[in-house]
């Protein structure tokens, strides 16, 4: 038999926990937000712009191979 209490109980438990989807999205939001906010003046220049393309492509293949080598996976051919 289910009392009144517990059903109470479980209803404030699930609202809850359906509350910290919207709160990861708006503390993702924040962190990218902040991260971002200095980069975008140097995309205004085209040298700089390209020097920071050129960083974030090579930073990325960097972590690949780094991650794949930890992990045991096999290279790309």
């Amino acid at each position: 038999m289910v009392t009144a209490n517990y059903v109470n109980a479980m209803n404030e438990f699930l609202s809850n926990i359906l509350r910290y989807p919207k709160f990861l999205v708006l503390i993702s939001a924040g962190v990218l937000s902040v991260l971002f906010k200095p980069v975008i003046p140097l995309l205004q220049r085209p040298i700089t712009a390209i020097a920071l393309v050129t960083a974030i492509i090579s930073a990325s293949i960097g972590l690949v191979l780094v991650l794949r080598a930890m992990l045991g996976l096999p290279l790309p051919a």
